[in-house]
């Protein structure tokens, strides 16, 4: 587990990047679209094991707001209303340094469930 700090929490300006930099010189650009399909959330994680949900069509999806969440997490409101989720230091580390293979990971799940980044259904 990394004991890092952030130093720099940026939303780009077209919203769909969230920039994040670490004490020890880490820094991550992570897409709105892999912090929304991977959010922490109940909605998206589940409330137990075998519970978590593919969610597609949210290619262009944008980051409405980051609010801090005590001192250890933010919560991030994207423009399709999900502002559920807790986005801890450690798990926004986690997507930076794991993300190319979780987004990958992702796409293959929606693959094997016929939906598509670009449309819009039900999370199944």
């Amino acid at each position: 587990m990394s004991t890092s700090w952030p130093t720099e929490l940026r939303v780009s300006k077209d919203r769909h990047r969230l920039i994040v930099a670490f004490d020890d010189g880490a820094r991550f650009d992570l897409s709105a679209e892999l912090l929304r399909v991977l959010s922490p959330s109940a909605e998206v994680q589940g409330h137990g094991p075998g519970q978590k949900v593919t969610v597609p069509g949210k290619r262009n999806v944008a980051i409405l707001s980051v609010a801090p969440t005590g001192n250890y997490a933010v919560r991030i409101g994207f423009d399709d209303m999900h502002d559920t989720g807790i986005f801890t230091w450690t798990y926004l580390r986690e997507l930076g340094e794991k993300g190319e293979a979780l987004f990958a990971a992702y796409e293959q799940e929606l693959a094997d469930k016929g939906m598509t980044r670009d449309r819009t259904e039900k999370p199944r």
